[in-house]
């Protein structure tokens, strides 16, 4: 018998049976044991019961393999390191046993040993890479099927993620931005630090905020557009779209006390309809993207347009790109 318990050991009379270290942690009424785990045991012992499995008593989300597949990915080609701990409660099957002055835990090595509580696609995800890693593990013991759904909610929804606008201010330290995710960062960023900018004060880096646009919110609305700009740099990016911006805005400011530009419908439907007013102005006006230009082929758009269609936009945003290009195409004029 393997006499290091902290990496695992079969019980030499019973092969199927493990052993591993742990250690005991009480938080109010509940205790558990944390210890580290083989990922491969992991996906030999665990499951996951889905409501489309069993609609009675499961409770849990179905599991996408895609998501799985990038774990995998991750785990045989990155950094290969997830701290995050995988919950667990022991099944009757596993028949749990603390031992050794309880500083280990046995249990059998079978499938449906444990039922996952938090981390289903990691564990998934374990069990499609090629790469063995030890995992972090809380194992719960003697839960009954109510007490489980209720770990399952709290874990589900007392968790906060982190804001996807932050994820993205970010990247640059963490060093794994795209060519294009920087090209966007420094546009985005011109656009919340240069006094000529359309959306001066009107920018949230990190987070959502009332009334100003997100880099999620821009990189979405942009980001299809920068095949548009082959060949130009960041500043020469902004510089175009803060034309066209301000000349959108000019035009709403003309027609109401305030910008509607910060409302993202709005906004990405504008984003949206830069190709088809960029390719009239480089027609007439032989690719002089200045704001006159710009606002000479958008002032058509919004003459009479009732201001209902911006104040209250809906949430389409290419539903509102098609009726102002209709517009466009309707009040074209050589």
């Amino acid at each position: 018998m393997n006499d290091d318990p902290q990496h695992g050991r079969a019980d030499l009379e019973n092969p199927n049976r493990l052993r591993y270290s742990v250690s005991l942690v009480k938080q109010g009424d509940h205790q558990f044991y944390t210890l580290t785990m083989p990922s491969e045991i992991l996906a030999q012992t665990c499951v996951v019961t889905t409501r489309d499995e069993n609609p009675i008593e499961g409770f849990q989300r179905e599991l996408d393999p895609k998501r799985a597949d990038e774990i995998a990915r991750y785990i045989d080609e990155s950094f290969g390191t997830i701290p995050n701990s995988i919950i667990l409660s022991a099944q009757s099957a596993a028949e749990l046993k603390v031992v050794g002055r309880g500083k280990t835990l046995e249990f059998n090595n079978i499938p449906g040993a444990f039922l996952i509580l938090d981390g289903q696609h990691r564990v998934f995800g374990f069990s499609k890479a090629e790469t063995s890693l030890r995992v972090p593990v809380v194992v719960y013991g003697g839960l009954s099927r109510t007490q489980e759904t209720r770990l399952f909610i709290d874990i589900n929804t007392k968790q906060k993620p982190v804001p996807a606008q932050l994820l993205l201010d970010i990247k640059r330290l963490a060093d794994i931005e795209s060519e294009s995710e920087e090209t966007l960062r420094d546009v985005f960023d011109y656009f919340g630090s240069e006094l000529d900018s359309a959306l001066y004060g009107c920018t949230s880096a990190s987070k959502s905020a009332r009334n100003k646009i997100t880099r999620v919110t821009f990189n979405q609305a942009v980001g299809p557009l920068l095949p548009m700009f082959s060949g130009k740099d960041s500043y020469e990016i902004y510089t175009i779209l803060n034309n066209y911006l301000t000349a959108v805005t000019t035009e709403m400011r003309e027609r109401t006390n305030g910008t509607l530009l910060t409302k993202p419908v709005v906004f990405r439907a504008f984003a949206g309809l830069l190709r088809p007013i960029a390719q009239r102005v480089s027609d007439r006006h032989g690719g002089e993207y200045t704001e006159a230009n710009f606002q000479e082929l958008l002032s058509p758009i919004f003459f009479r347009m009732p201001l209902a269609k911006l104040e209250k936009p809906g949430t389409s945003w290419s539903k509102l790109r098609d009726y102002l290009e209709t517009r466009l195409k309707n009040n074209f004029v050589l």
